[in-house]
C-alpha cells in the first residue's frame, strides 16, 4: 500500500492550546461543503490503515484523516504526557483529545464516523462523555467490551524495560510477528511495511519506546464505567452498523453480538467471511461496499 500525497497529514493540532503537551496531526480531502466522514483508527495502526477508503470517498464526502496521539505523526510532545498515555487504559484522554479535535474543526454539519479497533472505544465515549453528536456510527472489529487484551500485551506491560532494550532488528522481527498476527490472510510486503513503519524506523516517528507505551496501555484497557450507557446511543436514533471479521481472533466475533445488545437502538451486525481484525486489507473491497451501503442508506433516509 504506496502512500498518497494526498492522504499526507500536512495540519496540526495543539493540545490543549495554551500548553500543549498532545500534537495532532491531520487532513481534510474532498469538497469542503460535502457531507463530513471522519476514519478513526486503532492499536497499533495509523490513518495510513484508512487512506485508500479516504481518496475513494473522498469523491463524494469530506472526508478526515488523523494519527491519534502517540501514533504515526503525531508524537507525545512531553515526558508526562507519554506517562499519562501509557496508563490511559480507559482511553479517556484520547477521547478527550478526539472530541476537542472535531470541535476545532468546526465542522458544519454531523459527521459519519468509521471506526476500528480502540477507537470504537473512544468513538463511543465521545458521545456518551463530550456531548459529540454524529449522522452515523460504522464500528468496524472494535474494542468497546471486554473481556479485553492480547495476553502479549501484557508480557510487555510487565517487562517494559526489558522491550525497550531489545536490539532493533530483533524488535522489527517481532512487530512484524504481531502485525501479521491480525491478518487472516498472508500480508503483502508493503502493507506489512505500511503498519510496522511507524514502530521501527527513527524520522520522528513513535518508535520502539512508542510502542512499548501503547501496548502497556492495552494492557490496561477498561470500559465498564460506559458499556452501562451504550443504551444511551441506540436510544438516541443513532443509526450504527457493527462490521466484523469472522476469522478475527483478536476481538472474537462474538463481541459483536455482544455490542448490538448493548447498544440497542438502529444497531445491525455484518458479518464477513475470511477477514480477521485487519479486515481493511483482508476484505478490503466487501469493507467498502459495506460502508457505502450504510453511509448511502443513512444519507438518503436524512
Amino acid at each position: 500500500m504506496a502512500s498518497d500525497p494526498a492522504t499526507s497529514l500536512l495540519q496540526t493540532f495543539s493540545y490543549p492550546s495554551d500548553n500543549p503537551q498532545y500534537l495532532i496531526k491531520w487532513t481534510r480531502l474532498g469538497p469542503q461543503d460535502a457531507q463530513p466522514l471522519i476514519f478513526i483508527h486503532g492499536t497499533p495502526w495509523s490513518s495510513r490503515l484508512w487512506a485508500p477508503y479516504a481518496l475513494a470517498l473522498s469523491a463524494r464526502y469530506s472526508v478526515y484523516l488523523f494519527d491519534n496521539p502517540g501514533y504515526g505523526q503525531s508524537p507525545l510532545l512531553i515526558p508526562a504526557a507519554a506517562a499519562e498515555f501509557a496508563s490511559n487504559g480507559p482511553l479517556t484522554k484520547q477521547a478527550e483529545i478526539t472530541a476537542a479535535l472535531f470541535q476545532h474543526w468546526g465542522l458544519s454539519s454531523p459527521p459519519h464516523i468509521v471506526a476500528h479497533d480502540n477507537a470504537g472505544l473512544v468513538a463511543l465515549r465521545t458521545i456518551l462523555q463530550h456531548g459529540c453528536i454524529y449522522k452515523s456510527l460504522t464500528l468496524i472489529d472494535v474494542v468497546a467490551v471486554g473481556p479485553w487484551g492480547l495476553p502479549f500485551f501484557k508480557l510487555v506491560a510487565d517487562n517494559e524495560g526489558v522491550f525497550n532494550a531489545i536490539p532493533p532488528p530483533m524488535f522489527d522481527g517481532i512487530v512484524r510477528s504481531y502485525i501479521r498476527d491480525a491478518a487472516f490472510k498472508p500480508l503483502r510486503k508493503d502493507d506489512e511495511d505500511m503498519l510496522a513503519d511507524q514502530w521501527v524506523s527513527g524520522d520522528g516517528r513513535p518508535g520502539q519506546e512508542g510502542l512499548v507505551h501503547v501496548l502497556k496501555q492495552a494492557s490496561t484497557r477498561v470500559s465498564e464505567d460506559v458499556e452501562v450507557q451504550y443504551h444511551k446511543v441506540g436510544d438516541s436514533g443513532l443509526p450504527v452498523r457493527i462490521i466484523w471479521g469472522k476469522q478475527d481472533h483478536w476481538v472474537p466475533c462474538d463481541h459483536a453480538a455482544k455490542l448490538r445488545d448493548l447498544i440497542g437502538g438502529q444497531s445491525e451486525v455484518v458479518l464477513v467471511e475470511d477477514a480477521g481484525h485487519l479486515i481493511q486489507l483482508d476484505q478490503p473491497e466487501r469493507l467498502m461496499a459495506e460502508i457505502v451501503l450504510f453511509l448511502t442508506k443513512v444519507d438518503e433516509a436524512s
